[in-house]
């Protein structure tokens, strides 16, 4: 008898640090990281003279790519990490139709607001495939309104709190791990 994949959802406001703990997990239990906006910087590529914007086409196309990408592994029988900035009112209706087909477990990234935004603020200055989001075109106010604001993917699944304000995680890497185990 073979078990479902397992979704390991890892979510949470912008620069809280999701990307590189999901590429962390992935690593560790051998399985692809689906990144949204890794997704967003390969369609972007491919787009010569795109400019990014809040509700951009390729934005659009990147939500149903992110989810498509997943059904499609988790229907041959992978796991997956799948990150992204969402909120609930995008991941809920992305991930309720893999309740059934795959076992989720949703962590949830948090840190606070000012150092959130001085993460933003660094990797957009330094990562010059950051210029296929709408970053710059974002401001302050705005960024800490949504962080404060921000609704947790919230489904009938088990989930796990991360402070990632540092590299060392609060809980360690080996809890999250454990919290992963089935």
């Amino acid at each position: 008898m073979q078990s479902k994949p397992m979704v390991i959802v890892v979510s949470g406001p912008p620069g809280t640090g999701k990307t590189t703990l999901a590429h962390r997990v992935a690593a560790a239990i051998g399985c692809p990281a689906i990144c949204r906006d890794e997704i967003k910087e390969g369609m972007a590529h491919a787009t010569p003279g795109f400019v990014p914007g809040p509700g951009d086409p390729l934005t659009m196309r990147t939500l149903s790519t992110f989810f498509d990408v997943i059904g499609l592994l988790v229907g041959r029988g992978t796991t997956v990490v799948a990150e992204a900035a969402f909120q609930d009112r995008l991941w809920n209706p992305g991930l309720t139709p893999l309740l059934s087909r795959a076992d989720l477990r949703i962590i949830h990234c948090v840190i606070p607001a000012d150092l959130a935004l001085a993460r933003i603020h660094a990797r957009t200055a330094a990562d010059p495939k950051r210029g296929s989001h709408e970053d710059a075109q974002i401001g302050d106010d705005a960024r800490l309104r949504t962080h404060n604001a921000f609704q947790p993917v919230d489904l009938p699944v088990p989930m796990l709190t991360v402070d990632t304000s540092t590299a060392v995680y609060d809980p360690p890497l080996p809890e999250i791990l454990n919290f992963l185990s089935r």
